[in-house]
C-alpha cells in the first residue's frame, strides 16, 4: 500500500492548501492512507478541533502531533475522545489522548506511533523504550504495518532511532523542522525513513511565520507573538510503499508541491 506522510500544517493557510493540493494527489499516487501531522495547524499555535476536523475532513486518516499538541486547552477532551488525532506516546501517564493508533482496512492494519524526541525539546520518556513497548504491543495483536512519527530537534536523535527500529516498523519519518530533507532512503531491514517531512504552509515563511517577526525576535530576544505568514504555500511529505502481508518497505518517495 502507499501511505503518504506529510509534514507540518501551519495555521488555516497551510489547513487550506492541504485541501486543495490532497484529493488530486492522491488519486495521481494511488494513495491508500494519508498520515498529516498538524500540531502547528491552528492560528497562533497548537491544534484544536476545529484545524483538526478539517485536515480529516481534507482526507487524512491519521493526524500526529509533537510539542506544541498540548498548547490549546479546548484540545484536550477531544484527544480523549478521538483515535485518529494523536499525541507523543513518551508524554507521562494521565496525559490527554493516545500515542498510538491502529486503522484497520480490512484486508491490513496499519499501527501509527508519534513520540516526541528528548533532545532540545523536552524531557519524557525515552523514545527509545516507549517505541519498543508499543512496538511489541502491536506485534502481538497482529499489526504487520508500523509508521512511527518522531517530532525532534535532533537530526541524530531521529536517524538514531530509525535504526535501531529498522527490521520492526515499516517506516520511520521526522517532523518538527519544518525544513524538508533529501535523504529518503530504505534502511539495511528495509525500513524507509526520512529525516524530516517538511512543511504545509507559506513559502515566504521562517517555518511558517512571518519573517519580520521571526527577526524581531531573534534580533531583540524579546517576546514576540508570532502569526503565519501569507502568499504562495507549499506542501512536503513522503510517499512509503509497504507491502500489505509483511509491512517491509518497498519505496520511498519525497515529495514537494508549490
Amino acid at each position: 500500500m502507499n501511505i503518504l506522510c506529510i509534514g507540518d500544517v501551519v495555521g488555516s493557510v497551510g489547513c487550506e492548501f492541504l485541501r486543495r493540493q490532497l484529493p488530486s494527489l492522491k488519486k495521481l499516487k494511488a494513495i491508500d492512507m494519508v498520515i498529516v501531522n498538524g500540531e502547528n495547524s491552528a492560528d497562533g499555535n497548537g491544534i484544536t478541533p476545529v484545524s483538526a476536523e478539517h485536515i480529516l475532513n481534507s482526507g487524512a486518516d491519521v493526524i500526529t502531533g509533537g510539542n506544541h499538541s498540548f498548547r490549546r486547552f479546548e484540545m484536550y477532551p477531544y484527544f480523549d475522545e478521538s483515535n485518529l488525532v494523536i499525541r507523543p506516546a513518551n508524554y507521562p501517564d494521565g496525559a490527554y489522548g493516545k500515542g498510538y493508533t491502529v486503522i484497520d482496512f480490512g484486508y491490513t492494519k496499519v499501527g501509527v506511533i508519534n513520540l516526541l524526541g528528548v533532545v532540545y525539546t523536552e524531557p519524557l520518556d525515552s523514545p527509545f523504550d516507549t517505541a519498543d513497548k508499543i512496538i511489541n504491543q502491536l506485534k502481538k495483536d497482529g499489526v504487520k504495518i508500523i509508521i512511527v512519527d518522531i517530532h525532534a530537534e535532533a537530526t541524530a536523535e531521529k536517524k538514531a532511532l530509525a535504526y535501531y527500529l529498522d527490521g520492526r516498523v515499516s517506516a520511520v519519518f521526522g517532523t518538527h523542522t519544518h525544513v524538508q530533507t533529501a535523504d529518503e532512503q530504505i534502511l539495511p531491514e528495509k525500513t524507509g525513513f526520512i529525516t524530516d517531512l517538511g512543511m504545509t504552509g507559506p513559502i515566504n515563511s521562517v517555518l511558517g511565520v512571518k519573517p519580520e517577526l521571526a527577526v524581531k525576535k531573534m534580533k531583540n530576544k524579546l517576546p514576540v507573538r508570532f502569526s503565519t505568514a501569507e502568499g504562495p504555500c507549499l506542501m512536503n511529505g513522503c510517499i512509503f510503499d509497504v507491502d500489505n502481508k509483511t509491512g517491509v518497505c518497498n519505496g520511498v518517495e519525497r515529495i514537494s508541491i508549490i
